[in-house]
């Protein structure tokens, strides 16, 4: 079997994500369309035990991670507290790596809920208010990028806290069908700087990267953003603000690609680090009923979802 056979292994001259290769490009974007999820509901698949999936179960999340780069799952069984769920799940996927980021729990699991002291602090996850668009770990060093997460619902909120959520994959699809230039420009090393964690005392140094990049091992593109604009600097050159400003548009304009959706007690989702949001949310006034979200970031990819 040629690497190009192989479903996880691509080389640079075959990757439909190098600008350089047209016909790569056209031949994966006609397969990316076809058949493409039409809402979030396409996307829910219902299994027995995510800590156990059945081989039928598993095919048909991976099934719809290969279109989409994510999966909703959803379960009855009464096991929505228990964080070993995310954990074994991703197992099953090949997410063995775990992002033991800052903020993280002692497990490399983060339990994302209203949290004072966080919030305190100026991180906004760990407050009711809305999350703006961005990809997971978008601050990480090359190392540690982040390529997958899970998102366990053990406790919805109230009111609020739903997702949009966008395939990266369609964004650079949508953008470089608007024009190449904007691809070429998201792509430069220095197009997209962090500065400095100064808040937490320089333990985190200034990142600059790509918005989109491409996996030397695999072929797939990878995405780090964040349309924040106190934790980001942009290159400033007209190519790069058009490119931004064009991938805002993407993102903000009324798209059936767009997903909206909220998890509730027993769902989840899995998927290939794609872009998301968050609307801001109500908390139940009984404090044990509070919004509780499980997340694992993992450094690898979903399993069997290459280009």
């Amino acid at each position: 079997m040629t690497s190009a056979q192989h479903p996880d292994t691509f080389t640079h001259n075959t990757s439909p994500f190098v600008p350089e290769n047209a016909e790569a490009y056209a031949r994966w974007r006609d397969r990316k369309l076809e058949d493409y999820p039409a809402s979030a509901n396409a996307l829910i698949v219902d299994v027995s035990d995510p800590r156990s999936l059945t081989a039928a179960e598993h095919e048909k999340l991976l099934a719809v991670c290969r279109k989409s780069n994510m999966v909703i799952y959803t379960t009855r069984a009464p096991i929505h507290s228990d964080k070993e769920l995310p954990r074994r799940l991703g197992l099953q996927f090949g997410l063995k790596h775990l992002d033991s980021n800052l903020l993280a729990d002692e497990d490399a699991i983060t339990s994302v809920r209203v949290v004072a002291e966080k919030s305190g602090r100026g991180y906004i996850p760990y407050t009711n208010r809305r999350l703006l668009w961005h990809t997971d770990g978008y601050y990480n060093p090359p190392h540690r990028q982040v390529r997958a997460f899970i998102l366990h619902c053990v406790q919805p909120a109230a009111e609020g806290g739903e997702n949009a959520l966008l395939d990266p994959e369609i964004a650079y699809l949508r953008l470089r069908d608007e024009n190449l230039d904007h691809i070429r420009a998201l792509m430069a090393t220095d197009a997209m700087t962090i500065p400095a964690n100064d808040e937490a005392g320089g333990i985190r140094q200034a990142q600059s990267g790509p918005v989109f990049s491409i996996d030397p091992a695999t072929g797939s593109l990878h995405m780090r953003y964040t349309a924040r604009t106190r934790s980001i600097v942009w290159k400033n050159d007209g190519a790069t603000r058009a490119a931004v400003q064009a991938l805002e548009s993407v993102l903000n304009r009324n798209s059936p690609f767009v997903f909206h959706y909220r998890l509730e007690a027993g769902q989840g989702l899995l998927c290939n680090n794609v872009l998301h949001n968050r609307t801001a949310f109500t908390d139940a006034v009984d404090s044990d009923a509070s919004r509780l979200i499980y997340r694992a970031r993992y450094y690898d990819r979903i399993r069997g979802t290459a280009a």
